[in-house]
C-alpha cells in the first residue's frame, strides 16, 4: 500500500472501541481457537521450520518457505482473534429480561417471521462471529438483522435489498439458548499431523 492512502491517527482523536457483541457460546469457541493455535498449531509450525532450516538452502527449501508463511498466517489469525475477545461484549440470549426487553427483537433474540409470498422462517440474531446460514445465525448487523432489530410480534418491516425491498411480517420473539458450533480442529493442521501415526 503506497504511504498516501495510510492514515496515522491523531493523538487528540479518542480511541473507539468497537463493540464485538457475542453470545457465550460464540466467546467460547473463539478462545478454544485461540488456545489451540497459540499451544498447539503454532509449535507444531514451528517444529517444522525449525527442522526445514536445519536442511541449508533456504532460499529453494519449499518446507522452510511454506512454513514461514504459514506461521505468518497463524499469528495474524491470533492477533484477530485476541482483538476480538478483547472488544468481546457478552450478551447471553438466556438472561430473564422485562417489559419491551422481553418482547422486542434485540442481539440474541429468535425471530419467527413470514415474507410477502408467506413462507415462514425463524433466525437468530448473532455477533459477526457467530454467523451460521445453516443454523439460520444471521448478524446484527446484516440487513435482515437490522430489520428485525427492535421489532415486536405482529410489526411489520421493511428489508432492503439489492434488488429492492421487500415486507416481513414478525410472528414471534423470543429469547432461549443459541446453540453455537464449537471449535474443531481442522483436519489438515499440523498438530493433528503430529500426532497420527507415520
Amino acid at each position: 500500500m503506497r504511504k498516501g492512502f495510510t492514515r496515522k491517527p491523531q493523538a487528540d482523536e479518542p480511541a473507539t472501541r468497537v463493540k464485538n457483541y457475542i453470545t457465550p457460546g460464540g466467546l467460547q469457541r473463539l478462545k478454544d481457537e485461540h488456545q489451540f493455535l497459540l499451544t498447539r498449531e503454532r509449535p507444531a509450525v514451528t517444529e517444522v521450520v525449525a527442522w526445514a532450516a536445519s536442511n541449508g538452502d533456504r532460499s529453494e527449501n519449499a518446507d522452510y518457505q511454506y512454513g514461514k508463511r504459514r506461521l505468518r498466517q497463524i499469528d495474524g489469525r491470533i492477533r484477530f482473534l485476541t482483538k476480538r475477545i478483547e472488544a468481546a461484549e457478552v450478551v447471553d440470549p438466556e438472561t430473564p429480561r422485562a417489559g419491551q426487553a422481553a418482547a422486542r427483537a434485540f442481539f440474541g433474540a429468535t425471530v419467527r417471521y413470514e415474507n410477502a409470498a408467506g413462507q415462514e422462517r425463524v433466525v437468530s440474531i448473532v455477533g459477526t462471529d457467530e454467523v451460521d446460514l445453516e443454523r439460520n445465525h444471521i448478524s446484527w448487523v446484516s440487513p435482515l438483522g437490522r430489520a428485525l432489530m427492535k421489532s415486536a410480534a405482529g410489526d411489520s418491516v421493511v428489508l432492503q435489498l439489492p434488488g429492492g425491498t421487500t415486507s416481513l411480517t414478525v410472528l414471534e420473539v423470543r429469547y432461549e439458548r443459541i446453540p453455537v458450533k464449537p471449535f474443531r480442529e481442522p483436519a489438515g493442521s499440523e498438530a493433528s499431523a503430529k500426532e497420527r501415526p507415520r
